[in-house]
């Protein structure tokens, strides 16, 4: 089979592999709805993994079911589903300790184009089909349902990790598709001021329409102190970080409250200096003790999450196909698809690409 991969830091290009091999519990699927994503052009042209070689990209997908194990039993060939980015395995010790995103170890739950063949193929292998897959719900695009996969779900879980109060102030630094879902799900958790961080025009109308009340440039200077003037020197009551380089945090410590929560749903490319690190103002933080925490997760991934989400798009909660601004029709259109998204022209939030 046909697939758009990875072949080294820095390169990528097409490569035909052998058709994955279905386990029991498993199913394989024919994609047809594709988005590229940063994370990609992190791994690719940033090495932020380390090297890969002749691995298929991509783990945003839509998809009809070609085939399913023979212990699989909520999904049959024809199927449609949603197939979430992160797939975890579900038998795991990680899972018993909740934390089913980092199976078999650090992220572990992602899998496509981390250690295995991506969705940017023409079949591709989803394991415990039964626990990772969610049927397409009748009448949703599938521009929608590849939203949900992994930008709803990663913006999402910032504001759930951010423990947003009824009435909170918030802010969400950097507005690509993850900041923007954050805001979405900052509302949806009941936030009363949205500070949205970012300068795009077609980012910023968005932002707006999910929730943000104050949009904040860098280009009008220190994007923290601007917070903290607009608060009156209080800070907001928690910050999501969905973008930027590791200096992003010495924001996040500076403008939060004492004892509020920073939840990064940000996927650092690269560190600093030759130990590769991300920094912690020692002030702002308190000296480590101004109860300002620091939490991390990785998209979560899994039915129940899918069939949620989905839920909440059938039911007019949130509109993921906002975020849509460039489509592509047919396989062959992968590729470009994905430079597009390298190169980050003004006018993009994100690509998908039809298949069918």
């Amino acid at each position: 089979m046909k697939g758009y991969a990875m072949l080294k830091i820095g390169e990528t290009g097409w490569i035909e592999k052998d058709r994955p091999k279905c386990g029991p519990r498993d199913a394989i699927v024919r994609p047809t709805a594709l988005a590229p994503c940063t994370s990609d052009v992190h791994t690719v042209w940033e090495g932020a993994l380390g090297d890969r070689h002749n691995m298929i990209l991509g783990h945003e997908a839509v998809g009809i079911i070609d085939e399913v194990g023979s212990e699989v039993q909520d999904f049959k060939p024809g199927d449609e589903v949603l197939v979430p980015a992160i797939t975890p395995d579900w038998d795991t010790e990680a899972c018993q300790r909740g934390f089913p995103s980092q199976t078999g170890g650090a992220c572990g739950g992602w899998k496509y184009s981390n250690f295995k063949d991506g969705v940017f193929g023409e079949f591709f292998h989803v394991n415990m089909a039964d626990n990772n897959l969610a049927i397409l719900p009748e009448g949703m695009s599938r521009e929608a349902g590849v939203m949900i996969v992994d930008m709803l779900s990663t913006g999402f879980m910032g504001a759930e990790n951010a423990a947003i109060e009824l009435g909170a102030t918030v802010a969400v630094l950097g507005i690509g598709a993850v900041g923007l879902s954050a805001i979405a799900g900052a509302r949806l958790e009941g936030a009363g001021r949205i500070f949205a961080v970012g300068t795009r025009p077609i980012s910023v109308e968005v932002a707006k329409k999910y929730g943000a009340t104050d949009i904040v440039s860098y280009k009008n200077g220190d994007t923290a102190e601007q917070i903290l003037e607009a608060t009156g020197g209080a800070g907001v009551d928690a910050v999501i970080v969905a973008g930027g380089g590791p200096e992003i945090l010495l924001d996040a410590f500076k403008m939060a409250k004492a004892g509020s929560k920073i939840a990064n749903i940000n996927y650092f490319g690269k560190g600093q200096g030759d130990k590769d690190t991300v920094p912690i103002p020692r002030i702002d933080w308190g000296f480590g003790m101004a109860d300002k925490d620091l939490i991390t997760g990785l998209c979560p991934g899994g039915k129940t999450r899918m069939e949620r989400l989905a839920d909440l798009v059938t039911y007019g909660r949130v509109d993921p196909t906002l975020m849509v601004t460039h489509t592509f029709k047919g396989f062959d259109k992968i590729e470009e698809a994905l430079f597009l998204m390298k190169e980050k022209p003004r006018d993009l939030i994100k690509p998908v690409v039809l298949l069918e």
